[in-house]
């Protein structure tokens, strides 16, 4: 009996150990995943981060094969074009008594907001002005955001920005105190800034009042406060602008490491990526009226949004659009799902990666579940990063208390009492439940209904569009060192190029010849309406139709981007003023017998030829050089584009070099071009 109630109280101490041994461990993991600052998927990024689907079954393509090159080797008649934004000849450096001070809030999305920084600092050194920092927040406690990162801290590296530009503009972090005090009582001057304003309007307007109050108020709103073409004399204030785009605006800190570790995941699996932006926003639909692209209530939102900007002079066209006429002249987005043909027919195979950027895409992630279906690996930032890893990146928030629900209505509870105290059938229906007068912007959009106006952004809301600039900061990153780049969208909500425009103007000077397909919109909705109807059997002349298109959109869309996007925004395409050419390739793009290599040059206008300092490796000068062919694989994956998921597809992906490729090597090697 003893015996027994020693092993049972020996059983009992047993249990608790165990359950306290527990209780600790489960507090360690707690621990570990609390305040941990390396993600699970540190450890094993190719694993964690595809852990979806099967990881790559196929080998890793040879990369020196014709059919590698196509989909992913660089445009050979671009190599020899360099980023070059020093100055040239005799440029000043800031002198030390200046005009004044000029203090400017920017108002407006990411690319906005670059474009308007690059143009205020032209505008201080035009005006022989200090510059005091920019202001892209106006406050932090009514975003509920961090007061960590101040307003350009918040998105840009301060002491990168002042020490890039010592040598051109003055910049000093605030205002003197005086200044400060005198901005803060209203009694400096303020100008609202026209959007894309003339030199000339500075020396006329800003100027005096800039040297009569020794400092001034410039409001930019629109995304630009300067013209994008300047005149010929004007040429280093481009050059300035490309070192402040391209070399001063630095993303603080904690946003480069993200975008680092974000890169290294895409590159663990020892591939190269796609990166792709659909440019898909309310306000870019409601503008070039796309509102039957899409269906039921955000057709209604689209339409709503058009309204308000007709009302307001932004929209001078009809509120009711043809979308299906707009779309067939280029006017409206290619859908998610229009790229991914695309891609297939070019000869993506289904397990390329594809990296979706963009703060938002209007109709949510619903719109991309059809790229989904062709490709495997779509994935974007938040597939790619831990919540942990954001919220050191959005620093220390306050808390926000959850939205209240609607509060009770008396008329509601008096009008049911009285029906259920009603006399006998024949009784009334109970009254319908009353709508909600709080609105999630994610959520159902009640109010389109009920008011011509929109409810104001709740603080939560506030702090999303404040969250959405990190997001896209991440994303241009990304975007400018893929290895392919294709938009869906290039223009924004007002008709200016957007962030797609900004990336291909970034990669055209980093690293013109990288792959960047700049689509003819107008085209493409051609090509796709021929084969919506039989899309699972592609024709074969449709694919080399297609091929052939976008081929010629990596040297095409640049001669168009000179000729539309500059005149809108110089970053959208900096050249010639920040490139260069090698010293060989100069020689050989002047007396090229080629009629389409001569046409290019002479859109680029790259006349200036690279230091010598930059010669540091030969360049071939062979005519094969000159060429980029259409090269068509014969393998299911091309006859039977989408919806096939067996295994003996996977195969035939596999194969990278063809008959009809050893075909195009041949022609390389003869030098004959198209």
């Amino acid at each position: 009996m003893k015996g027994e109630l020693k092993m049972k109280s020996k059983m009992k101490w047993v249990g608790l150990f165990g359950l306290v041994l527990s209780a600790f461990s489960i507090f360690i993991h707690f621990l570990l995943a609390r305040f941990t600052q390396m993600g699970v998927a540190d450890y094993d990024s190719s694993i964690t981060i595809f852990s979806w689907r099967p990881i790559f079954e196929k080998p890793i393509p040879i990369t020196n094969s014709p059919s590698h090159r196509r989909l992913w080797g660089p445009v050979k008649r671009l190599e020899s074009l360099y980023p070059d934004s020093n100055p040239q000849g005799n440029y000043a450096d800031p002198v030390s008594q200046t005009n004044g001070f000029i203090f400017v809030r920017i108002l407006g999305g990411f690319h906005e907001i670059r474009n308007s920084i690059c143009d205020v600092v032209v505008v201080a050194r035009l005006l022989n002005a200090t510059l005091a920092m920019p202001e892209i927040q106006s406050t932090t406690s009514s975003k509920g955001i961090s007061s960590q990162f101040k307003s350009f801290a918040y998105l840009y590296n301060e002491e990168q920005f002042v020490l890039s530009l010592a040598k051109d503009v003055t910049v000093v972090r605030t205002l003197p105190k005086d200044l400060k005090g005198a901005r803060r009582k209203k009694e400096i001057p303020v100008f609202r800034v026209p959007y894309s304003a003339s030199p000339f309007y500075y020396f006329h307007h800003v100027l005096p009042v800039l040297k009569s109050h020794s400092v001034v108020e410039l409001v930019v709103s629109e995304g630009g406060c300067l013209k994008a073409t300047l005149p010929p004399d004007f040429e280093e204030y481009q050059r300035l602008r490309c070192r402040v785009s391209f070399h001063a605006l630095k993303f603080r800190q904690e946003i480069q490491e993200l975008s680092a570790k974000i890169l290294q995941r895409l590159r663990a699996p020892g591939r190269p990526f796609i990166a792709f932006d659909p440019g898909m926003t309310r306000e870019s639909l409601a503008y070039h009226g796309c509102a039957e692209l899409f269906q039921d209530v955000h057709t209604e939102l689209i339409q709503h949004k058009r309204s308000w900007m007709i009302k307001r002079g932004i929209v001078k066209g009809k509120l009711l659009i043809n979308s299906a006429e707009e779309r067939l002249k280029g006017s409206c987005p290619l859908m998610p799902e229009e790229i991914g043909t695309l891609l297939r027919a070019y000869g993506y195979s289904r397990d390329a990666i594809i990296y979706v950027s963009g703060g938002e895409v209007f109709g949510g992630q619903r719109m991309l579940i059809p790229l989904h279906a062709m490709f495997e690996n779509v994935i974007d930032r938040t597939s790619l990063s831990t919540p942990w890893e954001m919220i050191r990146l959005y620093g220390q928030e306050v808390n926000l208390v959850n939205t209240p629900g609607p509060p009770p209505f008396t008329e509601e509870v008096t009008k049911r009492a009285a029906w259920k105290n009603a006399g006998p059938r024949p009784r009334p229906l109970p009254p319908p439940p009353a709508r909600p007068k709080s609105y999630n912007i994610e959520g159902w959009w009640g109010w389109v209904a009920e008011s011509d106006n929109e409810p104001d952004n709740t603080v939560m809301e506030l702090r999303t569009n404040a969250h959405k600039l990190l997001w896209e900061a991440i994303d241009y990153v990304i975007c400018v060192e893929a290895d392919v780049f294709i938009p869906g969208f290039d223009l924004d909500g007002k008709g200016h190029p957007n962030f797609a425009s900004l990336v291909m103007g970034h990669r055209l000077y980093q690293s013109a010849a990288s792959k960047t397909f700049r689509l003819d919109r107008k085209e493409a909705a051609k090509l796709l309406d021929e084969i919506r109807e039989h899309m699972h059997h592609a024709n074969r002349t449709w694919l080399e139709s297609v091929r052939r298109h976008m081929t010629k959109t990596l040297l095409d869309g640049i001669i168009e981007a000179s000729n539309k996007s500059k005149l809108q925004s110089f970053l959208s395409h900096p050249v010639p003023e920040c490139s260069c050419s090698r010293r060989d390739s100069f020689e050989v793009s002047k007396n090229s017998s080629s009629p389409s290599t001569s046409q290019l040059w002479k859109a680029l206008g790259v006349a200036r030829r690279c230091p010598a300092w930059m010669d540091s490796g030969p360049v071939s000068l062979s005519k094969d050089k000159e060429n980029e062919e259409v090269v068509v694989d014969e393998d299911d994956s091309v006859s039977e584009l989408f919806f096939r998921q067996s295994a003996e597809n996977h195969e035939g992906d596999a194969e990278v070099i063809t008959k009809e490729e050893n075909q195009f090597e041949d022609q390389e090697d003869e030098g004959g071009d198209r």
